[in-house]
Parts: C-alpha cells; structure tokens; sequence
C-alpha cells in the first residue's frame, strides 16, 4: 500500500496501462504542456512520446477522434477539461460511441475511458461546475463509474481502460487532493460492484462521490446519538450494483441515499425509486434524498453553501428516519 492523492491515483492507474497495452493513448487540451488542469497526465509527455496528443478547444472532434480510434483498435483516454464541455460532443457520446456495438451487432466496439471532472472546485459557476451522471445513466451502452477514494479511482480507472466498451469516468474537483492508501501494482475493480465503506445496523446512507466521505464523517457524529449507520458506495451507477444496496437496506431498514447532482431526477433519486420498488416491506421508514436544489451552481462561496449538500444534511436526514 501506498499514500497517495485521488489524482496521483488515477496518473498511476494511467501510466500502468499505458506501460501494459501500447494501444492506450491520451488525447485533450493541455493534457502534455499543462499535464491537464489537474496535473493527471502529468509525466505522461516524457514517459509515453508520441503517445498523448493535444487538441483545439474542440469537444466533439476531442471526442470523436476518440470514438474512431477505438472502432480500429486503439484504447484512447480522452479528457474533457471540464464535465460540462461534454454537452458539446453529445452526438459523439450519446449516438455513436454508445450504440456503435449494439447497431453493428457486436462487430464494432468502442474501448474509450472519457475523463470528466466535475463538482465545485475553483468556484467556477454555472458552466464549469455542473453534475450530470444522471444524463449519462439514461443512456445504454455507456458505463458511468464515480469513484471515491484514492484506491478506488486507481482500480476504476484500470478496468475502464480495460473495457470493450465506453465508460464515462466522473472525477469530483474538489477530491483530487484527498489522500488515502492505495495498493502498488495491478490493482483493479470490477465496474458494477459497490463498496460497503462502513458496516451499521440502524440506517443505510448510499452516497455517491463526495459525499462518501460526509457521510463517513456523519456516522461517526451519530454514534453519539446512539445511530449505527452504514455506508454503501455505488461506486458505479451504470452498472448499478442493486444486490449489494438492497441486502444493506433489508438489513437497516432504513434508507438514504446522498448525492452532489440535483434531487430532481438525479443519480439519487433513480436509486431511491430503485430501492423503493425492490425493498419496500421491509422498509421501516420512507427514504430520503439529499442532493442539490434544482439551480444552476453558482460563482459565490456563499451561496455555494446552500446548493452542495453537507454532512449535516446527512444527520438530519438520519435522525428523521430514525424518528419516523
């Protein structure tokens, strides 16, 4: 094991794979001078010459690029600066790499990893900031995988850049500096699998991304109102892992589930809906939802405060359950 940031994570997991497969390339802005926005390909340019690729601001030919590349056999990572740039290659995403294997009838694949940050970070406002895997969940044929920590986005990415299929990688902003044991050498995930990050018996929080590490820190608050709370990382939402959420909560009882996007049809509240619909008898108490108010996320600190849910918001949506 070894102490690493969330974003020395995933430029471990990449140089890796890029040392294992020679197929794998990098392509996005700034991804060789800059080593990105947020230092991931950093080192790449020096290690891999000829193997990372900068573009023009030019999302849909980024991505494109991508798509016909992996269709001849190439396993590009393609990295959009920031999430909500994707809006710009949607056809590319959404019509072509998604489908390509299912209207080809298994002839073509696309094996592309897009890296999208996204979340608050920088105070970016509204087109810099946004959370959208909900979008991408409504979409077959696309992975959608969110990782939480240092040792899960190294296993994550290492899958993703394995898959015969495109997966979209969400990467939250705000956690790149976070630190946590990471496990040396070929250490990967299986897309679809959750994670209990700490075992309860009274409620079960399922939280998405960022919001992991509230939850884990609300637990620990909530010992001392005598609440033994677990923890479920989805880890990724498309595969959803409904076993592992559903055997959690017939456990507790109790359900909350906590994202960063918007509570109006969020990744939140599909897995809401989801465990309603297969865990209902043995639900004690309605379950709850924590996310963003349906608002673009603003530039201000402090109204930034009032849009991205917190810990609190995690113990009062307990004690509520608690006491229904």
């Amino acid at each position: 094991m070894k102490t690493m940031a969330f974003n020395e994570a995933i430029r471990t997991a990449l140089h890796e794979e890029m040392q294992r497969d020679e197929s794998v390339f990098v392509i996005g802005e700034d991804v060789a001078t800059h080593g990105g926005p947020y230092k991931v390909t950093d080192g790449i340019a020096e290690a891999f010459p000829g193997r990372i690729f900068e573009t023009p601001i030019a999302e849909a030919g980024i991505v494109g690029i991508g798509v016909g590349a992996a269709m001849a056999g190439m396993r590009p990572v393609v990295e959009l600066m920031y999430l909500d740039f994707v809006t710009c290659a949607m056809d590319e995403v959404v019509n072509q790499a998604a489908k390509m294997r299912y209207m080809t009838g298994g002839q073509a694949r696309v094996p592309m990893v897009i890296r999208l940050p996204c979340g608050i970070g920088r105070l970016l406002a509204a087109q810099h900031s946004q959370i959208l895997e909900s979008w991408f969940m409504h979409v077959p044929g696309l992975q959608v995988v969110v990782p939480s920590t240092p040792a899960d986005a190294k296993g994550l990415f290492k899958t993703a850049v394995r898959s015969p299929d495109p997966v979209m990688f969400f990467e939250y902003k705000r956690i790149y500096t976070s630190k946590g044991e990471v496990p040396e050498g070929d250490y990967t995930i299986p897309i679809g699998q959750a994670d209990v990050k700490r075992e309860g018996e009274d409620a079960t929080v399922v939280a998405i991304g960022p919001m992991v590490q509230k939850s884990l820190e609300a637990a620990v608050l909530l010992e001392d109102d005598g609440y033994d709370i677990e923890v479920v990382d989805p880890r990724s939402l498309s595969p959803l892992d409904v076993d592992t959420i559903c055997e959690s909560v017939r456990k507790t009882g109790r359900a909350i589930v906590c994202g960063e996007d918007s509570t109006f049809a969020g990744a939140a509240s599909e897995i809401a809906a989801m465990i309603g619909e297969n865990c209902f008898g043995d639900l004690k108490a309605p379950v709850r939802r924590i996310g963003s108010p349906h608002v673009p996320m603003p530039f201000s600190s402090e109204l930034v405060k009032h849009v991205v849910p917190e810990k609190s918001h995690v113990i009062e949506a307990v004690n509520q359950s608690m006491a229904a």
